[in-house]
């Protein structure tokens, strides 16, 4: 079948050539025909191992349908209004796939969904939209389409930059084709008119370095050098204790700690200096984080520091006065905007792959370079020291549900709107910053601050390549806790990543394979097709076969973990578990996984290089080697497939779908004792996932009787509303980057 020509859309093209920085001045105004998902602009790479994105496969959007809404002839029995179509991937269990009713997401509030196609058979629903599509119900206002219409048009007036009508589509963090997404039209948005798409963007801006640059990775001079937010400890420039800088940041996390920043920032330091156990894993000391850090700036704060080795072998740091925190040798790096993190769901709960979970505004961070300037403050980029030492600050931006992802998300886009880094944009971006990260944002977490985590990768304090995790909490991994706590930065295991000591990842460990085949190969999201489609949903537990599992640092090298169960001839669902295991792991995210690896022109083990000048070079697993580009990664087990990636390109689309094309709708919470109750109907129709033993038996309903009695237990079990996102049943996201 000979696919249909694509369409191009006649809209208006704003192409702002009042651009900011070296970094936009030579690409960002080209003339590119509207159309293109981006400008093929070689950025950061010019190796040519890049491939445009207009390459990728065109996939009709009629197979790729996000979320269609019906408005209803008549309210259900809770009052809800509106039907909300959605395509679930196969189950996992075989025997659920005639099943006219599927359970998904949470384990303590589970939604119950019913075939479209029954329901068009009972009469609730006009017509179904396919028979693989799911029907779950809410109450959605129509004004909400008018104000999507409001939105799409905006977005082609051009008033964000250039616009395209073409979007690129991802499977989990590969970018795998390119459709054109369906207009919106509010008219047909009434009872009898059938589903129509109600949250994807028909239009999305261009991507180009200045949309990146001003909405989602920060790292232009005017921002990470602003004389009135930050200060540089290399040069001397800017203000002392400002807006951005290090020491504003650390004074309010420790406020609340019971600590002077000071004290607090350096028992942070201190923990380098002797050996730890998190969760059975012993994360040997790097001591000369005393010689490279700590001693340099105590001699700038004109301060005597000395290293003691107790009796016991015990070392700690003694200061004769306390550390001048304004002058930290942490230098800014960038600002970066995690709104797609927002819409992650864990695992615990019904059906790999898919959740019920409300979004949350994501995060945002900070990237800070350990620097050793020469001299101290008065230097030039020359003298800066910079180290091969990243700190992030990552921070849980404060709300939940859909009108405060959406609200965050605005902030963002409504940023790209400005002419450049004006006083007025940075006016507002500090407005923003300062509503995260400021002492009371977060009042039921650790110190009242937002932080999530700090996050560390250096191997300026010895080899190899170390990433380390610390946060405002009590993690107790044998209980299976993680309890926002007051007081100091404390130890934490690192994000789905095992123990790499006690399981090398290579040639590939025999525990590690029982979890890939056991937990996340069953995650893997069905149907799965090398490399276009395989995404998978899991976590890395704290225990695994009875060890202690999870680990308390993570090693870059070897940078990809193998599995015995993958060869060259292994099933697609096999390849697809390793592959997301992999990459989701600290090593293989910042390394072989990645391509972030030093070669063909990336960087190496961090997503920015901390040793290039401001801006500084960001990894090609970010930028696709540049906008309108994806970098294909190799699988590093097998050479093949290569996995293509465009993160910013994703990060995009993400930002704009949130900030512009959501359907908040009122959504009522199902009380889990729905199940007991069902068991009088039957086997329940669930995925249990990591439920195990699931107390119920299990199975398919396929009486249209039963599916009748199944929609009046829902008013029964119904307990409260809360507002989320119309696809608030949707497929989870394991990124732990």
């Amino acid at each position: 079948m000979t696919r249909p020509q694509k369409i191009r859309v006649g809209v208006s093209y704003i192409t702002a050539c009042s651009l900011v920085g070296a970094m936009f001045a030579a690409t960002a105004c080209s003339d590119d025909p509207p159309g293109a998902v981006g400008q093929a602009q070689s950025a950061t790479s010019g190796d040519g191992t890049s491939v445009p994105i207009s390459q990728l496969p065109f996939i009709e959007n009629t197979t790729i349908k996000g979320v269609l809404g019906e408005l209803l002839a008549k309210p259900t029995a809770l009052g809800e209004t509106t039907a909300l179509h959605v395509r679930l991937p196969p189950p996992q269990n075989p025997e659920l796939a005639g099943s006219l009713v599927r359970i998904v997401g949470p384990a303590d509030s589970p939604q119950i969904l019913i075939s479209s196609d029954a329901l068009a058979r009972l009469g609730v629903i006009a017509r179904s939209p396919g028979k693989d599509f799911f029907t779950a119900f809410a109450t959605l206002a129509p004004e909400q389409l008018d104000t999507l219409k409001r939105n799409e048009d905006e977005i082609a007036s051009g008033v964000f930059g250039r616009v395209t009508n073409e979007s690129v589509v991802f499977e989990g963090r590969s970018a795998v084709g390119r459709t054109i997404n369906p207009t919106i039209d509010p008219s047909i948005f009434k009872p009898g008119g059938g589903p129509v798409p109600i949250n994807a963007c028909p239009f999305v801006p261009v991507s180009t370095l200045q949309n990146w640059g001003q909405s989602l990775f920060l790292r232009d001079p005017a921002i990470v050098q602003d004389p009135t937010r930050t200060w540089d400890p290399c040069t001397g420039a800017g203000t002392r204790g400002g807006v951005w800088t290090f020491a504003h940041l650390v004074r309010e996390m420790a406020n609340g700690s019971l600590k002077t920043p000071e004290a607090f920032v350096l028992d942070w330091l201190s923990l380098w200096l002797n050996s730890y156990t998190v969760n059975g894993d012993l994360v040997p000391a790097r001591p000369t984080m005393f010689a490279q850090v700590i001693q340099p700036w105590a001699t700038a704060s004109g301060v005597t520091a000395t290293l003691v080795t107790d009796p016991s072998g015990f070392r700690h740091v003694t200061l004769s006065a306390p550390l001048n925190l304004d002058i930290a040798p942490f230098r800014l790096d960038a600002i970066v905007n995690r709104a797609d993190l927002g819409a992650n769901g864990g695992t615990g709960g019904y059906s790999a792959g898919v959740t019920s979970r409300p979004k949350n505004p994501g995060e945002l961070r900070f990237i800070f370079n350990v620097v050793q300037p020469v001299p101290w403050g008065g230097g030039t980029e020359a003298s800066c020291g910079r180290k091969h030492f990243t700190t992030i600050f990552e921070y849980g931006v404060p709300g939940e549900g859909c009108a405060a992802a959406v609200s965050w998300a605005k902030k963002w886009t409504s940023l790209q709107a400005f002419p450049g880094f004006t006083a007025a944009y940075k006016a507002q971006l500090q407005a923003m910053t300062e509503s995260v990260v400021l002492h009371g944002a977060a009042p039921t977490k650790g110190n009242k601050n937002a932080i999530n985590q700090v996050r560390t990768n250096e191997i300026e304090l010895t080899r190899p390549w170390e990433l380390r995790e610390f946060t405002l909490s009590d993690e107790k991994p044998t209980l299976g806790t993680d309890t926002p706590s007051d007081g100091e930065l404390r130890t934490h295991t690192v994000a789905q990543t095992p123990n790499d000591t006690a399981f090398p990842p290579i040639p590939g460990n025999p525990t590690v394979n029982s979890f890939v085949i056991s937990t996340v190969l069953p995650g893997v999201v069905s149907p799965v097709v090398i490399p276009t489609k395989c995404d998978a949903n899991y976590t890395v537990p704290y225990l695994f076969s009875g060890m202690p599992f999870r680990g308390g640092n993570a090693l870059v090298g070897p940078g990809h973990w193998n599995t015995s169960s993958v060869t060259s001839g292994s099933p697609p669902f096999n390849v697809c578990a390793r592959h997301q295991f992999s990459l989701n792991t600290c090593g293989g995210c910042h390394q072989d996984d990645s391509g972030t690896n030093g070669l063909g022109g990336s960087t190496s083990f961090t997503h920015i290089d901390p040793l290039t000048p401001i801006p500084v070079k960001l990894s090609n697993f970010l930028t696709g080697g540049g906008p309108g580009l994806t970098f294909p990664v190799p699988d590093p087990q097998l050479g093949t497939p290569a996995w293509p990636f465009a993160d910013l390109q994703r990060r995009l689309q993400v930002l704009y779908d949130l900030s512009h094309c959501p359907s908040c709708s009122v959504v009522f919470h199902i009380d889990p004792q729905i199940l007991v109750k069902m068991q009088d109907l039957g086997p329940i129709p669930i995925d249990p996932g990591v439920i195990n033993p699931f107390p119920f038996k299990v199975g398919p309903i396929t009486d249209l009787n039963v599916v009748q009695q199944v929609l009046a237990l829902r008013a029964e079990f119904a307990s409260g509303t809360t507002e989320e996102p119309a696809d608030f049943i949707r497929r989870t996201d394991t990124f732990s980057e």
